[in-house]
């Protein structure tokens, strides 16, 4: 899919999108709990968050050809692109800069067998870490950060 094809989609409402921007399962505790860590460790201010359950978020996941009700993957949208499962996570946290950098030798892992080990999770994320009734509400001074 060519890059930022979200803007030519009408269904696509815009948002800010000069910064990577992860869209994440807002009920699940498992992915709030990645989104929490991503907030503290992104000294930088480099991410954006979106909700699947935002009207933007479940836009993009049906661009995406994702199922807008059962939200297996979080996704990041770096420079117009989306990138899902392994490859996006290894992107998200090596984003984070050093040393989550480090991460990225996780690239080495032929991406079916990554995305295989990462679709497991997803599966049984709410087994794991449990579900929230819900969406993940941000602080005040995070706020700022979340998109929708």
């Amino acid at each position: 899919m060519q890059k930022y094809s979200y803007r030519s989609d009408p269904t696509v409402p815009h948002f800010p999108d000069d910064r990577p921007v992860i869209v994440f399962d807002g009920q699940c505790v498992f992915c709030s709990g990645w989104v929490r860590f991503a907030l503290n460790a992104d000294s930088r201010g480099r991410y954006r968050f979106l909700t699947t359950q935002s009207a933007t978020g479940a836009a993009l996941y049906r661009h995406y050809g994702l199922d807008s009700h059962d939200h297996e993957t979080s996704m990041l949208i770096e420079d117009g692109r989306a990138y899902l499962r392994s490859e996006g996570s290894i992107r998200m946290i090596a984003g984070l800069g050093f040393p989550w950098t480090l991460v990225r030798i996780l690239s080495a892992i032929p991406r079916r067998v990554a995305d295989r080990a990462y679709e497991f999770v997803a599966r049984n994320r709410f087994r794991i870490a449990g579900r929230r009734d819900a969406c993940f509400v941000p602080s005040p001074q995070q706020r700022a950060r979340f998109i929708g």
